[in-house]
């Protein structure tokens, strides 16, 4: 019964030939309709995984030598670091915040106006 209905690509518009679930006419307008569909979600998710990177870069650098470092909000600014994107906030029992770029962490010390650097070397704890 279908048999005069022609089906029509989603992304060119030509007619469908082959299989009866066929939905696109080549793998190449199977992919474009994919990506056009998933480009806004994806440039999304892309720039913010590049800040994220990027944060945890700085706080590695800043962190190279002890594993614990203090460094001043404008240090971490002037790099570049963007305050409002980190992957998980850790709270220990203390009700003490640390903030988490991946492994990388920071905790800011309200007395001393600086943020310490910290690395949580438990893989699996991330």
């Amino acid at each position: 019964m279908s048999e005069n209905k022609l089906k029509k690509c989603p992304d060119c518009g030509d007619e469908i030939i082959g299989r009866a679930d066929k939905k696109f006419c080549s793998d190449q307008c199977r992919n474009t309709y994919n990506n056009k569909l998933n480009s806004d979600a994806s440039n999304t998710v892309r720039n913010i995984n590049n800040i994220l990177r990027k944060n945890r870069r700085i706080l590695q650098d800043y962190n190279k030598q002890s594993g614990k470092t203090m460094v001043t909000k404008n240090k971490l600014l002037t790099s570049g670091f963007n305050f409002s994107y980190f992957t998980h906030i850790y709270t220990t029992k203390k009700g003490i915040i640390y903030h988490f770029c991946y492994e990388q962490g920071y905790l800011f010390l309200e007395d001393r106006a600086l943020y310490l650097l910290v690395e949580n070397k438990d893989k699996e704890a991330q």
